[in-house]
């Protein structure tokens, strides 16, 4: 390691397209990630690993595990009842036999899978109605005479995109590691601050992490404990917390309107809600108040479990605004989410005179100019998704950017937004509110959020019906699908929330599908409706739209219904595989229910065997459902959900840290922080840079 301060050049700098084999086509879909120069993909890292080391005799499967395995192909059959299928049966010579499901294939590959031929497959092992199954594996056919060859090391799965299958993907960063420099033009962090935490070279890591060795610990990589993979962790945190800590420093510099008004709209709102703010909601919006009284930008997170009353604190600080003649944009990740606040803020405000505007993806033509129209001649309050912050969307006056559920967007989304407040020539910013119902311990909130004050609703609404929670293994489905038909004959509703470990729209649809197809077989009776991620705007509204209306009984979807739907009626809760996700999403996805007075419940469905961690997770679900007891109970834990389930990276889109799991990293990425900005601040920009990428202009601003 050096202590001078290297210029990254040379190689890492370098155009994807001058790797050999990059042509246009492939650097497009590379451009898709992110990925535009060589040191991109250095830092390209594993989502997790598969162990293709062995294979697994059929008689030793286990349900829920990832294996791979070697069989002969005894019957094909083609189903169409509910939707096109193949259905392929493999076995080997200790005699048991496993399924084969195919949901999406043609006639090449229904061919090649003919009897008798002898397939390498790995994929995850579920429970079929004859025995195991393994739906949409990968495969390959095997010639008569030819020996399977097992890999000798981890195979890493890195996160991709439609038409960039893994094993090209894996051969170009194998192309961009073989131009990895030595450690003088690697290392960004000086010697000084990083060796006495004994943390493994950057060089030594990036290897180890894209080609796990034979002897590597393989417990430790699955978890994402291994020294290599915690160093680049403390790097990533480390970048991510000097970028926040800049963006702090440059805003607070800036000038902010200060509202001054005599709150008579605030009182009317109070005077006619059907309810009284709790305390905890009176503490916050005084906290709110005295921040937007100052003439200096407002940086704040309200924090608060779902359902404890976030929006009527954001629709208090919206009337501060429009009472001091200024504007206000509330953006959210999805359009549920966001006619979800414009349905509360249009009831709220109705009768205090105050235009609420609408602003969304889906507005097309007329509709949509006219919106823009109405925001650029000062509409107050202005609602909507990412559309907010498209090119020709202008205020005349914005000083009030509230943006909800922030984690799910980037650092550089939320500020494009609040750019658009920006008045150049007075240096004047807008204050920015940001709201999360992913509750996390307060040490945590102040490293993930190093550019916000904290704020906390701690304390529920009276009148929240209690959900209870219970778990049940898979091999109790049948009964859980009987519970949801007797829900829904007594005219209530309910959601199977599907899960699945691997970071792709496409399976994940896979994967609700399969589900889709045994419930809407087994409840004929009932409507059963479906949506996740790669349904189109317009069809998943359609179906939400439905379930809301009453018209659909049981909802099967992704974790895409996780924030901002709100069905008083939904009574009852599955979430499938839910020993793969982390505690704060399936607190998360349990808030969909229990919103009104039917008495409601959510099942935990697992895959047995459940290892430890799993099985302290689901028991702190059936024990509370305190979301910041929950928080505290994961940092706690620090169980590593990337290994179990989709990222459960806290607060913000990390590659390989985890904010639970690596909590402990983050004093010595506080301290190291502190030194970096003060007397390295060269490679505090390029370690932003390469972290951060183009968000680091903000912190520069």
């Amino acid at each position: 390691m050096s202590d001078g301060a290297p210029a990254l050049g040379g190689a890492g700098l370098q155009a994807v397209s001058t790797l050999p084999g990059v042509g246009p086509a492939l650097q497009a879909l590379l451009h898709k990630l992110g990925l535009d120069h060589v040191q991109d993909l250095w830092f390209h890292l594993p989502l997790r690993y598969e162990d293709r080391t062995r294979i697994t005799a059929l008689s030793d499967l286990r349900v829920g595990q990832d294996a791979q395995v070697v069989g002969v192909v005894e019957a094909v059959e083609k189903g169409f009842r509910y939707r096109p299928q193949l259905r392929v049966a493999i076995g080997d010579d200790t005699g048991h036999s496993l399924q084969l499901r195919f949901f999406h294939f043609n006639r090449a590959q229904a061919e090649q899978l003919a009897v008798g031929a002898r397939l390498l497959c790995f994929g995850e092992v579920r429970h079929a109605a004859l025995g195991f199954e393994m739906v949409h594996p990968q495969y390959r056919r095997i010639g008569a005479g030819e020996t399977v060859v097992v890999e000798d090391r981890l195979s890493p799965v890195y996160p991709t995109t439609e038409g960039l299958g893994q094993k090209r993907l894996a051969g170009v960063i194998a192309k961009a590691l073989a131009l990895l420099p030595d450690e003088t033009e690697l290392e960004l962090i000086p010697a000084a601050l990083c060796e006495p935490l004994g943390l493994a070279s950057l060089r030594e890591a990036l290897l180890t992490v894209h080609r796990p060795p034979p002897d590597a610990r393989l417990d430790l990589l699955l978890q994402g404990r291994h020294p290599a993979q915690q160093r680049l962790a403390f790097e990533e945190l480390l970048s991510q917390h000097l970028s926040l800590k800049r963006m702090r420093a440059a805003v607070q510099r800036r000038q902010a309107p200060a509202f001054a008004s005599d709150g008579a709209l605030r009182a009317r709102l109070l005077a006619g809600l059907p309810f009284a703010l709790t305390a905890a909601q009176r503490r916050v919006d005084a906290e709110v108040c005295a921040d937007l009284a100052r003439p200096h930008p407002m940086l704040r997170l309200v924090q608060g479990d779902v359902g404890s009353g976030k929006t009527i604190v954001a629709a208090l600080a919206a009337l501060a605004a429009v009472e001091a003649g200024w504007q206000v944009a509330l953006m959210a990740p999805t359009e549920l989410l966001a006619e979800q606040h414009l349905r509360n803020f249009r009831h709220w405000l109705a009768s205090l005179d105050v235009a609420v505007e609408w602003l969304a993806g889906k507005q097309q033509g007329k509709a949509r100019q006219a919106a823009m129209r109405r925001v650029a001649d000062g509409a107050p309050i202005t609602i909507g998704t990412h559309a907010l912050m498209q090119e020709g969307v202008a205020f005349t006056r914005l000083g009030l950017v509230i943006v909800d559920e922030q984690h799910r967007f980037g650092v550089q989304q939320r500020l494009a937004l609040h750019d658009k407040g920006v008045d150049r020539a007075h240096g004047s910013v807008p204050h920015q509110l940001v709201l999360t119902a992913t509750p996390i311990p307060r040490t945590l909130a102040m490293s993930a959020y190093a550019d916000l004050d904290v704020s906390v609703i701690d304390e529920l609404p009276p009148g929240r019906t209690p959900v209870q929670t219970v778990a049940v293994s898979n091999a109790r489905r049948v009964e859980v699908i009987e519970r949801i038909r007797v829900a829904c004959g007594e005219g209530r509703q309910a959601y199977w929330v599907c899960t699945l470990i691997e970071e792709s729209e496409q399976l994940r649809a896979q994967a609700a599908e399969v589900a889709y197809a045994e419930l809407a077989a087994a409840l004929p009776d009932c409507r059963v409706g479906l949506i996740h991620g790669r349904l189109k705007p317009k069809e998943k509204q359609a179906v939400m739209d439905a379930f809301q209306a009453g018209e659909i009984a049981v909802l099967v979807a992704t974790t895409v219904i996780e924030v901002g739907v709100d069905v008083p009626n939904a009574s009852l809760m599955v979430i499938e595989n839910s020993e793969r996700l982390g505690l704060a999403q399936l607190h998360q996805l349990r808030g969909r229910v229990g919103r009104g007075a039917i008495a409601s419940n959510c099942v935990l469905l697992y895959q047995p065997p459940l290892g430890r961690l799993a099985r302290e997770r689901l028991a702190v679900m059936r024990e509370t459902s305190d979301g910041f007891r929950i928080a505290e109970k994961d940092l706690e834990l620090r169980g590593p959900g990337e290994v179990l389930g989709t990222r459960q990276t806290g607060q913000l889109s990390f590659r390989i840290a985890d904010l639970t799991r690596d909590a402990h990293l983050l004093p010595a990425v506080q301290r190291v922080g502190e030194r970096l900005l003060a007397d390295y601040p060269h490679q505090a920009d390029l370690l932003m840079a390469r972290w951060v990428g183009g968000a680091a202009r903000f912190a520069r601003a």
